[in-house]
């Protein structure tokens, strides 16, 4: 038996998806152009996600291994699809990527209901996510008006899952819980 410690995957999975879902709410307020959000979908949102997916299905991890192996591919598709629309390779509409948005909202609803057997923090940070993509739902099938409001709610959605990769990294270095999470909402078995 190993006595090695290993670091835990989610500080990097929370990391990637924090700082590219920020960067997107920057872009989608009018702050920053699209192009460090398309470096950051590739990279940090999408393949340092899929490594802590990855990371996390071998510490037998089935949510950790599902979440940020699915926001991973999430960043690096948008990626692509930006990059076709850039090109005018396969373009698509407002509404196909509003398509591909609600995919990903009904993934994040099965994510939500997963997240009330965790902790708290994790129910914030799937809840702000399910609402900040159902409002870019709207968004993209004809309320434009609803991108401000989905950002504001990403944005919070971006520091949530911060303050979590936080709490890994201050409580494992402390010694004992400095940042809470909460208990889950519902307690299995």
């Amino acid at each position: 038996m190993s006595t090695t410690k290993l670091g835990n995957p989610a500080v990097v999975g929370l990391s990637g998806f924090g700082l590219t879902t920020l960067l997107l709410q920057f872009h989608n307020l009018g702050w920053c152009g699209l192009g460090p959000i398309v470096a950051m979908g590739f990279i940090f949102g999408g393949l340092a996600q899929l490594i802590a997916g990855f990371m996390e299905q071998k510490t037998g991890n089935n949510f950790g291994f599902a979440a940020f192996s699915t926001y991973g591919a999430f960043w690096i598709g948008l990626g692509i699809i930006w990059l076709l629309n850039f090109f005018e390779i396969y373009p698509s509409s407002t509404t196909d990527v509003g398509f591909y948005l609600v995919g990903f909202t009904l993934l994040t609803l099965i994510f939500l209901i997963g997240s009330l057997f965790i902790h708290k923090a994790m129910v914030v940070t799937f809840a702000s996510l399910a609402l900040g993509f159902i409002l870019l739902d709207f968004a993209h099938f004809g309320f434009p008006e609803a991108t401000s409001i989905a950002a504001i709610v990403l944005i919070f959605c971006a520091f949530s899952a911060w303050y979590m990769m936080a709490a890994i990294v201050i409580n494992d270095l402390a010694g004992r819980e400095l940042l809470k999470v909460g208990k889950p909402i519902i307690k299995s078995h």
